[in-house]
């Protein structure tokens, strides 16, 4: 009996539909990548994930729809053979979850730091920084990876880190992760983008500026609205 086909519901320059494509390359699952129109939504998008109608979604045979990049990275650990990318050890696989969800939910200081301006552009930014500080820390000494010596769930999760945010330094002028402040980082961040199997998914750096830039307008809207929401 064949294994069920499986389809990821992306789009280009989405760090979120990034973490899914690597999870699934390093397990060895071939996929068809469907790619989204996020200003014309699909039918097939709006049906398999019509409470945030938003990407990436993974569609694995007949079965429900799984949403939510981190969501489908710990399915896809879970379901397909291949190296595991959470740890085996309860607690630390505990903390990994931990600080997955902290980077998410540090998301916002991050965009305000980039695209605003002011005081709240100030504020956000020490803290941004100070929160690289924090996941910096948690750098296994003497190892490659969040992961260890390979990449593993923390490294795919903090991915936008690693080639997004230089994209977002380099349209704004505004830079958050620099050498001199977080060198263990920035030295992952290097190991983390030269990986072979990050690289198949990893968008062009030129076509992913291209991309971008035009939406600054955009992106500086939705940061001066986060900012006064806080």
């Amino acid at each position: 009996m064949s294994e069920p086909t499986v389809k990821l519901i992306g789009c280009f320059a989405s760090p979120f539909v990034h973490r899914a494509e690597v999870a699934l390359r390093l397990k060895g699952v071939p996929y068809e990548l469907i790619e989204e129109d996020l200003s014309n939504k699909s039918d097939l998008l709006l049906k398999h994930n019509p409470v945030h109608q938003k990407v990436p979604v993974l569609i694995h045979g007949d079965r429900p729809a799984i949403c939510e990049s981190l969501v489908i990275v710990e399915y896809v650990d879970e379901v397909f053979d291949g190296p595991p990318l959470l740890p085996s050890e309860p607690l630390v696989r505990a903390a990994a979850r931990f600080w997955a969800s902290f980077v998410d939910k540090q998301f916002r200081e991050s965009w305000i730091a980039m695209w605003a301006d002011g005081e709240a552009q100030v504020a956000s930014a020490r803290e941004a920084k100070a929160n690289l500080t924090l996941i910096e820390g948690q750098l296994p000494e003497g190892k490659r990876f969040f992961g260890g010596d390979s990449v593993g769930y923390l490294d795919i999760v903090f991915g936008g880190i690693a080639h997004w945010m230089e994209m977002f330094e380099e349209i704004t002028g505004v830079p958050l992760l620099a050498e001199e402040e977080h060198p263990a980082l920035c030295r992952w961040a290097r190991e983390y983008t030269a990986d072979e199997i990050v690289r198949q998914c990893l968008p062009d750096r030129d076509r992913l500026l291209a991309a971008l830039t035009p939406k600054r307008d955009t992106f500086v809207s939705i940061a001066k609205a986060m900012a006064t929401q806080k």
